[in-house]
Formats: C-alpha cells, structure tokens, sequence
C-alpha cells in the first residue's frame, strides 16, 4: 500500500516538473463527489479502473468500483468537495482535493486520460486526510 502511494505522489511530482497546459478536469467530477453520487461519478470512469478507498484496494470494473463507491458514500455522506489541484496535460491529467463529511475529511486523487476522445478516471484514491 505504502509503495502506491510513494509511486502516486511521485508520478505527481515528475509530472508537476513540465510545463502544464491550461487543462480542466471535467466539472460532473467535482458534482458527483460533492454529491456522493456513485451512479454518476462511473461514468467518468475507465472500463477498468485501479482503486485505492480505504480498506478497499485493487483494479475494478465500473460495476464493481460503483458498489465500492456506493458503500463509501452510504458510510460517509459528503457535505463538500473542494477540488484543490489539478494540472496535466490534454491528454492524461490529473486532481486533488478534499471530500468533507460529517466526521471526517478525506483526500481524493484521481488520474484522468484520454480514452476513446473522452477523459477518463483511471486511478482513483479515497485515503484518511490524517492517515
């Protein structure tokens, strides 16, 4: 688990070092996680998609990550999201951001790439913000 997460943040660290095009991530993103929408943050997932929530930790399809996210949500109803970085490229970037709940504040991390012409998460990380 400690491996992931040194390999994450050093791919953020290579990838933060070149010159970042004025890129967005797309705004449903942000809706969905303020929302705690499953149904409608899959669909700004890849077909298969490697997923660190917590406990749960390995490369899902979209209707396995959709329960994952479901349970997640259903456990931690989100009163905010605040989307705090983001950066990247045309084709692969990337955000970072805070998912407050009643109880606690978690930090989310999502990579997005080009698949198909459409931005689509690829990694996706839910962890403690104190972990």
């Amino acid at each position: 688990m400690k491996k992931i997460v040194l390999l994450f943040y050093l791919f953020l660290i290579v990838f933060s070092a070149f010159p970042q095009e004025n890129v967005e991530i797309p705004g449903g993103i942000s809706l969905a996680l303020k929302s705690g929408d499953a149904t409608e943050l899959v669909n700004y997932l890849n077909d298969n998609v490697e997923m660190v929530i917590l406990d749960k930790e390995g490369i899902y399809s979209k209707d396995q990550a959709e329960v994952i996210l479901r349970d997640f949500f259903a456990k931690n109803p989100p009163r905010r999201f605040n989307l705090m970085h983001q950066g990247g490229k045309t084709k692969s970037k990337y955000g970072i951001g805070n998912l407050e709940t009643s109880d606690e504040i978690f930090r989310v991390y999502f990579l997005l790439k080009e698949t198909n012409g459409k931005q689509l998460i690829h990694q996706l990380r839910i962890e403690k913000e104190n972990a």
